[in-house]
C-alpha cells in the first residue's frame, strides 16, 4: 500500500486528503498529518512514500527551505498549495518537488499525483502544464542534437536498452548522453536526478509537449 504524510495547517484540508486517500483504488494510507514539516521527519511520517506538502504554512512566505530539505533527503514531495503563480510553481520544480498541485485541482489529481510519485513516474497536472508552457527563463542548458534525441526517445521507452536499439546506439552511449544532460541541467542550477525530473525539465524547455508522452 502506498503511504503518505500530509503537512498542512488547515484541518479541513487534512480531513479531505484523508478521505480521498481512503477512497482511492487501491487505498492510500495516511501515516500522519500535521501543521508543521516536523510531521514528515518524525515517526510515523518519516516512513511515508510521499509527502503532501502545503507550501504556505504561515504568513512569512513560501516554505522553500523546508521543501529543499525534504528533497535533499530523497523524499518524494507533492506540493499542494493555494498559490498558483508561475514563479512559485517553477521554483518548486527547480528545487526538486515531484510535482505541483493547486488546491483547486482537487481529489482526482491529488490521488493520481501521489500514486505517480510513489512509483516515480511523471505526472503533469493542468496548472503545471500551463506554467511550463509560459516558462521563458534564460537558464536553459544547451543540449546537443544527440543528447536531445536520446532524451526524448528515453521518455517514450521502457528501458535504455530499447532506446539503444531504436537509435542504433550502444547502451553505454545512451547512458553517457543522459548523464551529460543531467550534468548540464545541474550546472545551470536545475538538477534532474530522476527520469521524472528530466521529463519535467524537457517540458519546461519546450523540448517535448505533455501530450506527446
Amino acid at each position: 500500500m502506498i503511504s503518505v504524510v500530509v503537512v498542512d495547517d488547515h484541518p479541513v484540508v487534512i480531513a479531505g486528503v484523508r478521505a480521498w486517500c481512503s477512497l482511492a483504488d487501491p487505498p492510500i494510507e495516511v501515516l500522519d498529518a500535521g501543521p508543521t514539516v516536523a510531521t514528515a521527519w518524525l515517526p510515523p511520517g518519516n516512513g511515508a512514500d510521499v509527502v503532501v506538502f502545503d507550501l504556505q504554512l504561515d504568513l512569512t512566505g513560501p516554505a522553500y527551505g523546508d521543501l529543499k530539505r525534504l528533497v535533499d533527503a530523497g523524499r518524494q514531495v507533492v506540493v499542494y498549495s493555494m498559490r498558483a503563480d508561475r514563479e512559485t510553481v517553477l521554483n518548486c520544480l527547480d528545487i526538486g518537488a515531484f510535482t505541483y498541485l493547486t488546491k483547486a485541482e482537487g481529489e482526482d489529481h491529488l490521488v493520481a499525483a501521489t500514486q505517480a510519485a510513489a512509483q516515480n513516474v511523471p505526472y503533469l497536472p493542468p496548472m503545471l502544464s500551463g506554467a511550463f508552457g509560459t516558462d521563458n527563463r534564460p537558464d536553459r542548458p544547451k543540449l546537443s542534437p544527440r543528447e536531445t534525441e536520446v532524451l526524448l526517445e528515453w521518455f517514450r521507452s521502457e528501458s535504455k536498452e530499447m532506446v539503444a536499439k531504436r537509435l542504433n546506439l550502444t547502451v553505454r552511449r545512451v547512458n553517457a548522453c543522459l548523464e551529460r544532460a543531467r550534468i548540464k541541467y545541474a550546472n545551470v542550477g536545475r538538477p534532474a536526478p530522476t527520469k521524472a525530473a528530466l521529463v519535467a525539465r524537457a517540458i519546461q524547455d519546450g523540448l517535448v509537449q505533455a501530450d506527446e508522452l
